[in-house]
């Protein structure tokens, strides 16, 4: 009979090891082995990759197959300079392109909205507006080959019916358009803060179009469900695995109330995950994730589909993480955050630019960023071997640990009244927030180091090259846009609006009559004025 091995401490009885704690909390050990590998409530299997639990992989050969998609940002100011930014991106060889919006579109509103003054095309996005915005955003662009994705969350109908009524233009069949909406109003709530509704019609406006999506475009991703924001507003890498699985399982109940069967939409759910510096949480974020979704979709909701179980998730580095401070830093925090994605098993992967932390990327910072994937896919090997990670003591019991905890935390949203309740409630506002203010305080107090920063400081910095927008183009964009509006038939847009107040009230699915008011010329901002008067507006309630 063995003996059983003896810890690092049992070694060293008279040796004091201070304990050392990840980003979520969790203590780690100085040194692990095959008795820290604890079982959960359930076998804690990893199996193969390609087969279920899924915990190595989503598929069999992962990156010997296939790369993960190469995903960058792709947009800023005039959606004409936008798409010579995505043609660029494209002959760089990014085989995905992500497409954020400016604030003004983001918060509902035109660009001619007062509201909308100073921001136009700004804070890294591009204004989008009309179908002219679309069309000109999209221009030479192959929608059957690159994938597209929106950051779009509370205006999403009103994007997505824009790029449907594009592609129908154009003559692609919409059965063959490929890309994601970002789509996860829940998590709005909880940390973006970029909502116009109240959380219930809100719900129902994400659940529209992944059902829209589900009878019309099979190959693409109604909704990436995000914890990248959660983290960036401070959740921990546990909370941001938690939250995020909650909020994706709402969805799913959503979507079985709705009358849709699991397997019927579940395998276009997406995931959107952050990685920061911990290398090995991330990894163990991800395998926790997939091992939860696997069995809680096949358990718990009862799906038949493999590809109902499988966690597929895009990833990005860690803006919120870079440094104003010795910039060039960022290069080697983004490639440690960028190689932790890839050996935890992303599909698609952004990596931040190392100046974003004063600026919108410049043409240098931005080349930077995608050659770092390409180094790492090319040159580093560590897409050789599918899971290199696999049985390593300590990367399945830090999996098994995030996952008991992951798992004790959605237990208590649900003993709470469930994810919505809970943001009404302000749980998760509350819950980031101490987190946030937690992680600021260990900065501060120098508990946890941050290179050039609060540490190997060297005094002012040199001179940095910033992007500019261009300060024209805000006036140029209204005009363009009022001259757009002066031109439409007043009858045309007046009965889509009509329509479109008339879904909303009697819960039919508000695609089709977005579709139509697109055609008629109808504006973002208009649209969303048409459905706030039958859903109102939302205030979030103080939480301190």
């Amino acid at each position: 009979m063995g003996l059983k091995p003896k810890s690092i401490n049992e070694q060293n009885p008279d040796k004091h090891i201070e304990p050392v704690r990840n980003m979520s909390g969790l203590e780690i050990k100085p040194l692990y082995g095959p008795e820290d590998i604890q079982s959960l409530s359930y076998e804690a299997d990893i199996g193969r990759p390609g087969e279920f639990p899924y915990v190595r992989g989503v598929y069999p050969y992962m990156y010997r197959e296939r790369v993960w998609t190469i995903r960058q940002l792709g947009s800023l100011g005039p959606p004409d300079k936008a798409n010579l930014r995505i043609r660029q991106l494209v002959e760089m060889g990014a085989t995905g392109v992500s497409i954020c919006l400016d604030m003004p579109t983001i918060m509902g509103r035109d660009s001619d909205d007062p509201m909308a003054e100073g921001e136009v095309g700004r804070c890294g996005g591009v204004a989008i507006d009309t179908l002219d915005d679309m069309r000109a955003l999209l221009e030479g662009i192959d929608l059957e080959t690159i994938s597209i994705n929106f950051v779009s969350n509370s205006q999403s109908a009103i994007i997505l019916a824009l790029f449907c009524v594009l592609a129908e233009e154009r003559g692609v069949p919409l059965s063959k358009l490929r890309g994601t909406m970002q789509n996860d109003i829940l998590k709005e709530y909880q940390a973006q803060k970029s909502y116009y509704f109240p959380p219930s019609p809100s719900l129902r406006l994400t659940m529209d179009t992944i059902a829209f999506c589900h009878d019309n475009l099979p190959l693409f991703n109604p909704i990436s469900i995000s914890g990248y924001h959660l983290a960036s507003a401070g959740a921990t890498p546990l909370q941001e695995l938690a939250f995020t699985l909650a909020n994706a399982f709402t969805y799913v109940r959503e979507g079985i109330n709705a009358g849709m069967a699991v397997d019927a939409f579940a395998p276009r759910l997406s995931f959107f995950f952050k990685v920061h510096n911990d290398f090995f949480e991330n990894v163990a974020k991800f395998r926790a994730a997939r091992r939860i979704w696997a069995r809680t979709m096949k358990d718990t909701f009862k799906a038949k589909d493999p590809a109902s179980w499988r966690f597929r998730v895009h990833t990005q580095t860690s803006g919120s993480s870079l440094t104003a401070q010795q910039m060039e830093n960022n290069i080697v925090r983004t490639t440690i955050q960028a190689l932790s994605a890839v050996i935890a098993g992303t599909q698609s992967l952004h990596t931040n630019s190392f100046d974003e932390a004063l600026s919108i990327p410049t043409p240098l910072s931005e080349r930077i960023a995608l050659r770092t994937q390409q180094i790492i896919a090319h040159e580093s090997a560590v897409a050789s071997t599918i899971d290199p990670l696999a049985g390593s003591y300590f990367v399945e019991a830090l999996t098994n640990e995030m996952e008991a905890e992951a798992l004790r935390i959605i237990q208590a949203i649900e003993d709470n009244g469930g994810v919505v309740a809970c943001i009404e409630n302000g749980y998760f506002q509350k819950e980031i927030a101490e987190s946030a203010f937690a992680y600021q305080q260990a900065v501060q107090n120098g508990e946890r180091i941050i290179v050039g920063l609060n540490a190997y400081a060297e005094g002012e910095e040199g001179k940095i090259e910033l992007r500019e927008v261009d300060p024209d183009f805000e006036k140029e964009k209204v005009a363009v846009l009022k001259q757009f509006k002066s031109n439409r038939d007043p009858s045309a847009l007046e009965a889509a609006g009509k329509a479109l107040r008339e879904a909303c009230r009697t819960g039919e699915n508000v695609m089709p009559p977005l579709l139509s008011g697109v055609k008629a010329g109808m504006s973002l901002g208009e649209a969303v004025r048409h459905m706030r008067s039958v859903f109102g507006s939302y205030r979030e309630k103080a939480i301190f």
